[in-house]
């Protein structure tokens, strides 16, 4: 899956403030753009987007929790089920990224925010090796679930999976989980806890905790 080194990119032209000038708010800030220096800098410095009115593709927001959501690699919890659907699927790495994008941007998820915007701009960090997707496949060869998400050294941020079968994005989940830690990588970002996230091992930390494991997990 991250067989292959991400292409070098020109420095940002938009500066992120640090962490003490940051509001004691989920969102931190808003303006600048989707161009990839932009986005790779913003998780360097534990800051994702995310659009603040979904009318308006060009009202970006910077966004850091108070409270991450996180997924310890030692701590996902892998059900009877799941590793039953796992002998059923197939998952390949990187050969479907926009599919995968726009399985998960359908228009009648609930709290779908993914734009064409944002299409645009992480398929270009595809392009570029920054982003990943891992697509699940039935007997069929029918993509059926996924995920994508930023990987800057042994950090992995995980933007957003979906499924069309039964346990597909948890067996997508298991897959990403079994790369990173074949890796030694360490930190595994899923941005909010969610009901559905803690039940498969996901865990909130605060602010402060988060940018301190961040940092050495991307100079690595």
């Amino acid at each position: 899956m991250f067989d292959r080194d991400p292409h070098p990119l020109p420095p940002p032209i938009w500066q992120f403030p640090p962490s003490s000038e940051w509001p004691h708010s989920d969102l931190v800030g808003r303006g600048a753009d989707l161009q990839p220096s932009t986005l790779i800098a913003a998780y360097q410095s534990g800051i994702f987007p995310m659009p603040t009115d979904f009318t308006n593709d060009d009202d970006i927001g910077w966004w850091s929790p108070l409270r991450r959501g996180i997924l310890p690699l030692d701590g996902l919890r892998v059900t009877r089920s799941m590793r039953r659907s796992a002998r059923r699927y197939h998952c390949t790495d990187n050969q479907q990224f926009e599919r995968v994008m726009r399985g998960c941007a359908v228009q009648n998820r609930p709290g779908g925010w993914i734009t064409e915007s944002f299409i645009e701009a992480y398929v270009e960090l595809h392009d570029l090796r920054w982003a990943h997707s891992v697509e699940v496949l039935d007997d069929s060869g029918t993509l059926v679930g996924g995920l994508y998400g930023v990987r800057i050294g042994r950090f992995f941020a995980g933007e957003s999976m979906f499924h069309l079968a039964r346990d597909a994005s948890k067996v997508a989940l298991m897959h990403l989980v079994r790369e990173m830690q074949s890796r030694s990588m360490e930190l595994l970002d899923v941005q909010w806890l969610t009901p559905h996230l803690a039940t498969l091992g996901a865990v909130s930390i605060p602010r402060e905790d988060y940018l301190g494991r961040l940092a050495p997990a991307v100079t690595a």
